[in-house]
């Protein structure tokens, strides 16, 4: 079938859902045009990479100045500045030509959903009766109702509060607007049905999990790791990774030290801020910033933490380092979306003691240290190939195909 494929951020190894779901998508013999935004030359030379997978990709640049502007017209209204952040009228002028031979369009994010809307009234005017599938990904309301208490960015922490109640109305509205939602988990759906409003009535929300390149992240066929190594991954600007890193050093890490005062950390993710880089100055922390492969580091490090304190969907940090068998001990938040066994796949642990007893536990032994690494590789393998999720989504799109026609 015929794709078109709206996402409002370059699809790339960071973020994985779209750039997964794409190849997916082509492999399986689909077409797919793209539309989306770039706002750097790195995002550039990404964007010509899509040309490997896709029938044809159209981008338009976004300054950085450009979305604070959206975000700055949209104070005044009710939609939230985050729908608006990514919006370019000039990747609209490049739908006409796309759409008239689509069979679907895919719109991704709340970011991307004023995009699918415009798409709706434009197919509408034209009397076209093309489904449009919108990928919410995450419910962003439910984001911010944590980091509205939880965040430790007081930006953070306030502009999440002004945006709650207009982002869970546009969220709930939104659900009514398109031939089919998705999400990535169970408690992202719940929470998006909670805001549906009654006059609406059922709304079709299906969960589409995230995955893991099986082939891509693997583990290093000569095993070495790095003697008491801890490593904790992730997009550094994002303010729930800040939060998680800042609790570990904190609270859990000292506890560790404690007992193992030649533990390492290695902070690995990109755009750290001054609070992240600051931690460099202690001598036994890392902080690479963005990096040009983050396997090397999933795979020498002994172990790898997620404590995460709030968050939603599928933690890929957590699939990362199970994928390349670096035994993970994540906090019960950061395991939430996903099946697996506590104590065989990865090491779960809620307060600061038992989260650095369950890290003391691994780096002290080299065998458990084996087995849960094999067991969290055998289950990604099983339940999380991109594989799976993208014959996923092509039953979906039959499925809203064929109710159209």
């Amino acid at each position: 079938m015929d794709i078109l494929f709206v996402v409002p951020y370059v699809p790339n190894l960071i973020r994985v859902r779209p750039y997964n779901l794409i190849r997916g998508l082509a492999a399986r013999g689909h077409r797919l045009t793209v539309l989306t935004v770039w706002t750097d030359e790195h995002e550039r030379e990404e964007v010509e990479r899509l040309r490997d997978y896709c029938s044809d990709v159209k981008a338009v640049y976004l300054p950085v100045w450009q979305s604070w502007l959206n975000c700055l017209r949209s104070l005044p209204g009710s939609v939230p500045l985050q729908a608006m952040y990514s919006w370019h009228p000039q990747l609209m002028a490049n739908f006409a030509e796309a759409v008239v031979k689509a069979d679907v369009v895919h719109v991704e994010h709340l970011r991307g959903a004023p995009y699918g809307l415009y798409v709706k009234a434009q197919l509408a005017k034209a009397g076209h009766k093309i489904p449009i599938v919108w990928d919410s990904v995450d419910c962003i309301s439910l984001l911010f109702q944590q980091a509205a208490g939880r965040s430790t960015k007081p930006f953070s922490r306030w502009i999440t509060r002004f945006e709650l109640s207009r982002t869970e109305q546009y969220e709930g509205w939104l659900l009514s607007q398109f031939d089919q939602v998705l999400v990535t988990s169970l408690a992202d759906k719940e929470a998006l049905l909670s805001l549906l409003p009654s006059e609406h009535g059922p709304s079709s929300i299906s969960i589409l999990p995230n995955g893991v390149d099986l082939d891509y992240f693997e583990p290093d066929p000569h095993g070495v790791r790095e003697a008491a190594t801890i490593v904790i991954s992730g997009k550094m600007s994002y303010h729930a990774n800040i939060t998680m890193l800042l609790y570990f050093v904190r609270e859990i890490l000292p506890l560790i030290r404690s007992r193992r005062p030649d533990v390492k950390l290695c902070v690995v993710g990109k755009d750290p801020p001054r609070e992240v880089r600051a931690l460099a100055h202690n001598p036994s922390i890392f902080v690479t910033g963005g990096v040009p492969d983050i396997r090397p580091y999933l795979r020498r490090a002994t172990v790898a933490v997620a404590p995460v304190t709030y968050g939603v969907g599928i933690q890929n940090k957590v699939l990362e380092a199970m994928a390349c068998a670096t035994p993970v001990v994540a906090t019960p938040q950061a395991i939430s979306a996903l099946g697996v066994l506590p104590g065989r796949d990865v090491i779960v642990a809620g307060e600061p003691e038992a989260f650095a007893e369950a890290v003391l536990d691994l780096l002290e032994s080299p065998r458990r240290q084996r087995q849960v690494g094999e067991a969290g590789r055998r289950y990604v393998e099983t339940h999380q190939p991109w594989a799976a999720s993208a014959a996923q989504l092509e039953e979906v799109y039959n499925e809203v195909i064929g109710i159209r026609c």
